[in-house]
């Protein structure tokens, strides 16, 4: 039976200018100056080097395979002097059969190379690109008869489920290496208990009455339990989780779950952590996980590339609906055409078996570059019909610059589409959402529109009693997204709308105010502390939990003698107190706004039945140095 030997600990890793430092992995050399700003973070190639002793394994029944989740950009490994694996893309499982090479002591080594090129996605974008070995490190023993493991990264077998009427079933194809003498198929649901068993490479498994995944409100799975028999023995198993679903999209009616109307509504998320980078753990994607379900979504698009394994588990059992892609992004490279391929094929084979995962992205606004236009397309078309051939039972999406416009080509080759638009942070006019939306709508009615990045700069401890945009404070944030969640909800249609982002996450490229190197559309600190206001303005309009909160807490000293006080809640009706007396009862849905008279410091306390929330705010004179903005910011009177 299978097994793993993990090698994360102690390796030695040969950084810059010769030095050397014992390190564990997951590790990158980018964890500080990819997120310092300036854009001279170091990219390059860096090796690291471990050794290990012989694994306890039967030479004679038995193979040993070297597997990296994750090495960034390229990796080119050798065992024993010997090299054997070359890869090409940061984010994707990668394997080899070592078993021929093992001795006593071995000697392993990885150069890793996040260098610029013209041929591994990605090169151009707005975040930073991490070298290392940031994800784990096994051995993995299996039988010579194994599920094959030598395909794109995958595991050897596919799970299709389908439903008719309120019956399933579940086609389970597997790729057996050794010749088995049987497969044996042994669906359990969710308690453990058997459903069904069958026996063959490929069989269709009738699920009676069956219990679907039905999104955040039931993710049921079932599991497949697949083994490989031979001389009367299991050689080999795995156990895969799966959920029987059906999806479709309605361009005029939007998302539908399981025959039902279903907006998608979430966010978009990035992976790394602050003095991290992507070399993160299982528990702070728990821990994302726990926020993100918080906020009360039911999407995630996992930007801009395939994301740990881990998290799409989190999103089966959460019931969270995901886009997943590739990171062909921003500028199309003529000689990347080879590795546009590679990775999807990874991203679809490593990823298949997923029930959270709905639509594969080909790419993101890739046409802010504009050279190689023809080729563009042409590539564009053919990963779209190699998606539909690897996988019919989803459809491909891709995320549009705000610059391309409705009638441009890229926009209508994948089967729906969705845009990145900054309408009221990067130009002026919230309303102009309404205008591009609607336009294109009414222009395109038989094409589905999403958004799949919105949102607007918010640093917690900036604030401004009259904000603007691109000032960067907490409180223009959350005008803006006031406007965009009461937008977005009167358009059901919309078939997917994902905010950008739920973190902060590190940008080196950027110095436009704030923090440098930083993006702070985050609803959620960049180290996870902080939830900004925004965060509670989408929880009061998509968690029904009941809840209450006063925005702007971190804006105490205020220079005006009245001031604004806003309160969120999914309550009908708010009171707000100041010193314990009545400011105003308000009837509404989710901002409730009050004016406060302010002479000194003053208790605030919002209610709304059994719930409340308090802050303190005070009147000064003159402004708090904390509050302003930076000295590199254009916005530097954020007072005024």
């Amino acid at each position: 039976m299978r097994r793993t030997v993990n090698l994360n600990q102690g390796w030695l890793f040969h950084g810059r200018d010769g030095s050397t430092e014992r390190v564990d992995v997951p590790h990158t050399w980018n964890a500080i100056d990819g997120q310092d700003g300036g854009n001279d973070y170091y990219r390059g190639c860096l090796r690291y080097e471990r050794d290990f002793t012989l694994p306890r394994f039967d030479a004679e029944k038995e193979q040993v395979y070297l597997q990296f989740h994750g090495v960034n950009a390229s990796a080119v490994v050798t065992l024993n002097g010997t090299e054997v694996l070359r890869h090409d893309g940061g984010y994707s499982t990668f394997r080899g059969d070592v078993t021929a090479l093992l001795a006593e002591q071995n000697h392993l080594e990885v150069t890793a190379d996040n260098s610029d090129n013209d041929r591994v996605y990605p090169q151009k974008a707005d975040f930073t690109f991490y070298g290392g070995i940031y994800r784990d490190v096994e051995l993995l023993i299996v039988s010579k008869c194994h599920f094959d493991l030598d395909y794109f990264g995958g595991c050897g077998v596919m799970v299709t489920p389908t439903v008719k009427g309120r019956d399933g079933s579940v086609e389970v194809k597997t790729y057996p290496v050794g010749e088995p003498e049987q497969v044996r198929t042994t669906v359990l649901d969710a308690g453990g208990e058997t459903v069904a068993q069958a026996y063959g490479e490929t069989v269709n498994i009738a699920l009676p009455h069956v219990h679907l995944w039905n999104g955040i409100k039931d993710p049921y799975l079932y599991t497949a339990r697949v083994e490989l028999i031979k001389d009367g023995e299991v050689q080999d198993a795995l156990e895969i989780p799966f959920g029987v679903r059906t999806f479709r999209v309605d361009p005029r009616k939007g998302f539908f779950l399981n025959g039902e109307l279903y907006p998608l509504r979430g966010v978009s998320r990035h992976q790394d952590r602050k003095g991290l980078g992507n070399a993160i753990t299982k528990e702070m994607h728990q821990q994302d996980m726990e926020l993100i379900c918080e906020m009360g979504c039911n999407t995630v698009r996992l930007a801009h590339y395939q994301h740990d394994q881990y998290f799409y588990d989190l999103c089966d059992r959460k019931g969270m609906v995901v886009w997943a892609e590739i990171p062909y992004i921003s500028m199309h490279m003529p000689n990347g055409r080879e590795n546009t391929v590679s990775q999807m094929k990874e991203l679809i084979i490593q990823n298949y078996n997923h029930p959270s995962i709905v639509c594969w992205g080909v790419s993101n606004e890739i046409t802010i570059v504009k050279k190689d236009t023809a080729d563009m397309l042409d590539n564009h078309r053919m990963l779209n019909d190699l998606v539909h051939q690897m996988d019919p039972t989803r459809f491909t999406t891709l995320a549009c610059y705000a610059m391309c416009g409705p009638f441009n080509p890229v926009a209508h080759i994948t089967d729906v589409v969705s845009w990145n638009l900054y309408l009221g942070w990067y130009v002026p006019g919230l309303k102009l959402n309404d205008l591009w939306v609607d336009f294109f709508h009414k222009r395109y009615p038989d094409r589905a529109l999403g958004y799949s990045e919105y949102g607007a700069e918010g640093m917690p401890n900036l604030h401004s009693s009259k904000p603007r945009r691109g000032d960067h404070t907490e409180e223009y944030q959350a005008i803006y997204h006031e406007y965009l969640a009461e937008f977005i909800a009167k358009r059901p249609w919309m078939w997917a709308t994902h905010v950008w982002n739920m973190f902060d996450f590190a940008a080196d490229a950027r110095d436009q105010g704030g923090e440098p190197g930083m993006n702070h559309k985050g609803l959620v600190t960049f180290d996870r502390k902080t939830k900004k206001d925004s965060f509670y303005l989408y929880k009061a309009r998509w968690n029904p939990e009941p809840m209450i909160h006063i925005c702007s807490k971190r804006y105490v000293d205020r220079p005006e003698s009245k001031t604004t006080v806003k309160v969120y809640s999914n309550q009908s009706a708010v009171e707000l107190y100041c010193d314990d007396r009545l400011v105003a009862r308000k009837g509404g849905s989710y901002v409730f706004t009050f004016e406060v008279p302010i002479t000194g410091e003053h208790r605030l306390r919002a209610v709304a039945g059994s719930l409340s929330d308090t802050a303190t705010i005070r009147k000064v004179d003159a402004p708090n140095p904390a509050y302003k903005l930076s000295a590199k910011s254009s916005n530097s009177a954020n007072w005024v």
